[in-house]
């Protein structure tokens, strides 16, 4: 679901200094159950799946087919060498990178690693359309754990606006939807707490 940006923004993060006077777009959340005291972020960088991949629903694999094939025809995706001037792991402290568990830069599919810590991990994509922000983070709560997710968006060209205006729908009622509700059941599956009679060797029967 969606979040006021406030209750994210209230948060102890590194995402605030990185990123600072970048736009925050939008902040959703889903509600993790159980999962103990020692769950960090990647417990669910492990858990979650390419939007494209084969546990998607049809409608966002032909979504993001969509997207892949207009960005090839328009040339919006341009693979570049190395890092660009404008990228924002230029932006890293030092002393942030040497705490985070993926050397900032590394390639994640259409992304690359800002840093990743216990409890934070940010990543970016730029190309001709957008340069675009990940963020995500991880609480405990009094039955798990809350996921935030922030996206922060900066204008590249005059058709930022107009490109984010057009994907939002698709955005907010579609694929946010579908990843987190992916993430949730994974992480249940994973983390589900024991039936009680199972855990104490009881039975059932």
């Amino acid at each position: 679901m969606r979040l006021s940006p406030q209750e994210f923004i209230d948060l102890d993060l590194e995402v605030h200094k990185v990123l600072r006077g970048v736009p925050l777009n939008d902040v959703s959340v889903v509600d993790l159950p159980g999962g103990g005291a020692a769950r960090t972020i990647e417990d669910v960088r492990a858990r979650l799946r390419p939007p494209e991949s084969s546990s998607s629903s049809a409608l966002v694999r032909a979504l993001f087919w969509l997207r892949g094939a207009l960005g090839k025809l328009f040339g919006w995706d341009p693979v570049e060498e190395g890092l660009p001037p404008e990228s924002y792991v230029h932006q890293v402290p030092s002393e942030l990178a040497r705490r985070s568990s993926v050397q900032p830069g590394t390639r994640e599919g259409p992304f690359r690693a800002l840093y990743v810590l216990q409890g934070e991990a940010v990543s970016e994509i730029r190309n001709a359309t957008v340069h675009a922000f990940s963020c995500m983070a991880i609480r405990p709560t009094a039955e798990g754990h809350r996921l935030y997710w922030a996206v922060y968006v900066k204008p590249v060209s005059r058709w930022t606006s107009a490109y984010m205006a057009l994907i939002e729908p698709f955005r907010r009622f579609f694929v946010y939807p579908t990843l987190l509700r992916q993430l949730r059941d994974a992480w249940r599956a994973a983390y589900a707490e024991p039936d009680a009679a199972t855990e104490h060797g009881g039975s059932t029967a």
